[in-house]
């Protein structure tokens, strides 16, 4: 039997490669990141994983310093899903900056980080969830929520 046509056995390592896993006949390691100096850029698929664990922490209070699972600040929650696909990212949204290659707007796709700047300095990090909507965890007495980028003052980065 097959889902959707897919042979059960591709199936399989399809998902283990999404998720990070690398395996040998049915013994499984996860992944870690990277620690070479050169490292290669988030892929759409795991871009797209990490904005998924992002959508599903919505409604999970914000909190300063925050890193979760149940609890997060903005540069948390982007540090909280990244580091379910295996991506290790600094707990400040200024640090995470140095974490990603910059992007055009034209070229973000899901997963990317948004960076919201002023005066010189960033202040805020979100993950990008497409169409021009971000998931991320806005300030103290709201929730982690999908909202549309309020202004033009932001880069793209994708996680190296």
């Amino acid at each position: 039997m097959s889902l959707h046509g897919i042979a059960p056995a591709r199936l399989f390592t399809a998902i283990a490669l999404v998720l990070g896993l690398t395996f040998t006949m049915f013994s499984f390691t996860t992944v870690g990141p990277t620690t070479s100096g050169a490292s290669a850029l988030v892929t759409a698929a795991k871009g797209n994983l990490a904005a998924d664990w992002a959508r599903s922490r919505k409604g999970s209070p914000y909190a300063y310093g925050a890193t979760g699972p149940h609890r997060f600040d903005c540069s948390g929650l982007t540090r909280w899903a990244y580091a379910r696909i295996g991506k290790s990212l600094p707990h400040s949204s200024s640090a995470q900056v140095s974490d990603v290659d910059r992007i055009k707007r034209s070229n973000a796709r899901r997963g990317d980080l948004v960076f919201f700047y002023a005066y010189g300095g960033v202040y805020h990090v979100a993950i990008y969830a497409g169409h021009v909507y971000i998931w991320h965890a806005p300030h103290s007495g709201t929730r982690v929520r999908r909202d549309h980028i309020w202004t033009r003052s932001v880069f793209f980065g994708r996680v190296k």
